[in-house]
């Protein structure tokens, strides 16, 4: 079970720190990824830290924005957000997977309930 947290009304320009932490799973043994949906839109993959090297793949629309980390000792994964904009409002969905494929929802087999972001103009 996955559980996020951290999501807010922020103004364009600002940060935001979301995270999720597991239970009954253990992060280190899964990729890591996040996912967000706008109203009327599709899920859209954010980002994935890989299991075991730790290392982030992010979508174009975030690179330089965005950072993804994990603390396994809290079995916890973060999504750093700065320089948030109002087209990234969305539901932000934290995921497990087993798969190497990354960026089609399908593929992962645990998510958490979502957490909203709104970022103000």
């Amino acid at each position: 079970q996955l559980q996020a947290s951290g999501g807010g009304l922020v103004q364009a320009g600002g940060s935001l720190r979301l995270s999720c932490t597991a239970s009954g799973l253990t992060i280190r043994r899964y990729h890591m990824g996040w996912f967000r949906q706008a109203p009327g839109k599709e899920r859209e993959f954010v980002g994935i830290s890989r299991r075991s090297s730790g290392a982030t793949i992010l979508a174009d629309s975030v690179k330089g924005r965005i950072t993804i980390s994990g603390d396994n000792a809290k079995n916890t994964v973060y999504l750093q957000m700065n320089g948030l904009k109002p087209e990234d409002t969305a539901v932000y969905y934290c995921a497990a997977s087993s798969s190497v494929v990354f960026h089609a929802p399908e593929y992962y087999n645990y998510w958490g309930q979502g957490t909203l972001v709104t970022v103000s103009s």
